[in-house]
């Protein structure tokens, strides 16, 4: 299909920042959708992507594991979340950045599939878990650095590369 422009801020904090709109239709236009977002996503080299990433203001989720096949959530939400962890995250909408945010443990959402069939995911403790709230957080018009609780938590990616150099070193 087609490769869209990954959304950024501070420049589409507009589309980024905006609650999406359900979608009624699951007609071609959607698969259609489905595929320049799957597309987009691999090219990005991204786990996740969520419609508004490529400016697109719909409730549509695309997930792709590592050595997975991708799947697609519509409408989806978050329905019961238990647990805390601590990770380090970064999205494709704020390139070069890291930050230090908690994420539940344990997610089960809701969505509907490409057809309109209600699905549910679990996840527990794994990328899975906190790729459902990233991306389901982007469909509500919030990125990570949202969570983080301080920009002390938030590094560029040459800052952490510098830093694991120093562990490195520090350990020779």
């Amino acid at each position: 299909m087609a490769i869209h422009r990954i959304t950024t801020l501070p420049r589409d904090a507009g589309v980024l920042r905006q609650p999406a709109r359900r979608v009624r239709n699951f007609d071609a236009s959607l698969r259609a959708l489905v595929a320049d977002m799957i597309d987009s996503m691999n090219a990005a080299h991204g786990v996740g992507i969520a419609a508004p990433q490529i400016g697109v203001g719909l409730r549509v989720v695309v997930i792709g594991m590592p050595g997975e096949r991708p799947f697609v959530m519509i409408n989806p939400e978050v329905v019961k979340r238990n647990g805390e962890r601590e990770l380090i995250e970064g999205c494709l909408s704020v390139p070069g950045y890291r930050g230090r945010v908690t994420r539940s443990s344990r997610v089960l959402a809701k969505a509907q599939d490409i057809s309109g069939r209600e699905i549910r995911v679990r996840a527990e403790d794994d990328l899975l878990a906190q790729c459902l709230e990233h991306e389901i957080d982007h469909i509500n018009g919030r990125v990570y650095i949202d969570h983080v609780p301080s920009i002390d938590q938030l590094w560029t990616l040459d800052e952490m590369m510098a830093d694991d150099e120093d562990d490195t070193h520090d350990d020779a």
